[in-house]
């Protein structure tokens, strides 16, 4: 089939034909893509036809015995390849929550991981008929217009919208395996820390965290000069903790993040007179369209319950529950 330039729209086309085009493009074979699709092999070929015309080129070359896509028509395979997969998962979605409450949320991959999934259980328990759904990513989703009901977000104050509540301040720490310190030496002064490998960001002498670097903490405590035995670096805050705990180093911890982890003997804090105070905080901030609805308020109520939790495990002083100011 060939089309000229007079033939060619600017119109989008329509969907219609498009998963007729993929099975056949699928299996290069007209009667296998109308057996899949329970349909007559020419109620395929006038899809396909069609969905040609529209396009204004043809998709496939058509031999005797054999089909096979033309350049146009695994350019476009590649779309809807990749498009009706993600129509067909978004539709499942919206069936299976149909009738269901449920509650969606955006945050950091490190703060969903260490803080927020293990405790997650306890919510589902109580609350077996509302559905979580995490979108664990760095950047910044604009509750405004996402379709996401709520944020757990980490900066400073001044960074934060006027609806955000203060759910827990931090400190940082130096933190550390029980084995890796029986084995290694003592550590009884800041200075001793540099006798072991310190894992730390490898970007973070190159954004706005700088303040968890170990530079920083070494020159809290007069000790710039000071290098380590070695250095170990990750992208993620996750990482740094997993590597300290299976005894590859000393981590410079932000504390409510392996508070539960220091409680239970997983991590030891060899200098806890030594906690650097950090001007970051976690904050919760619910969407604008998402406040009223009852499975939201639920589950921030039991938010707060357990950000309260964390502020007692971290000895948080004061607790935003009776002062205003904190930052």
């Amino acid at each position: 089939m060939q089309h000229s330039q007079t033939h060619l729209r600017t119109r989008p086309v329509s969907a219609g034909h498009l998963r007729a085009f993929e099975a056949v493009a699928r299996h290069l074979n007209f009667r296998a893509a109308a057996d899949e699709m329970a349909l007559t092999q020419s109620a395929v070929s006038r899809q396909i036809q069609s969905l040609e015309e529209e396009v204004g080129v043809s998709l496939f070359l058509r031999h005797t015995r054999a089909v096979e896509l033309t350049s146009a028509g695994a350019q476009l395979l590649m779309a809807v390849s990749q498009s009706l997969p993600r129509i067909d998962n978004a539709v499942r979605q919206i069936r299976q929550s149909a009738g269901r409450r449920s509650v969606s949320l955006t945050t950091f991959a490190s703060f969903a991981s260490m803080w927020l999934i293990p405790r997650l259980e306890a919510f589902q328990r109580d609350n077996p008929e509302i559905d979580i759904r995490i979108d664990a990513n760095d950047a910044a989703v604009d509750l405004e217009i996402a379709d996401v009901d709520l944020a757990l977000r980490y900066g400073p104050v001044a960074t934060m919208p006027a609806n955000a509540v203060r759910m827990f301040g931090e400190q940082l720490t130096p933190v550390a395996s029980p084995w890796l310190l029986k084995s290694g030496p003592q550590i009884g002064r800041p200075a001793d820390i540099t006798q072991f490998a310190l894992i730390e960001a490898g970007d973070a002498h190159q954004t706005h965290l700088e303040w968890l670097s170990w530079r920083r903490w070494f020159d809290e405590h007069g000790l710039a000069k000071l290098q380590p035995k070695r250095w170990l670096y990750f992208n993620y805050a996750y990482q740094m903790v997993q590597a300290a705990l299976t005894g590859q180093g000393i981590v410079l911890a932000r504390l409510p993040l392996v508070a539960e982890s220091l409680a239970n003997g997983d991590l030891i804090e060899p200098l806890p007179k030594q906690r650097l105070d950090s001007p970051m905080a976690y904050w919760l901030i619910v969407g604008p369209r998402s406040s009223q609805r009852p499975e939201i308020k639920s589950f921030c109520e039991w938010l707060m319950a357990q950000s309260k939790i964390t502020r007692q495990t971290i000895g948080e002083v004061p607790d935003p529950d009776t002062i205003d100011d904190l930052d």
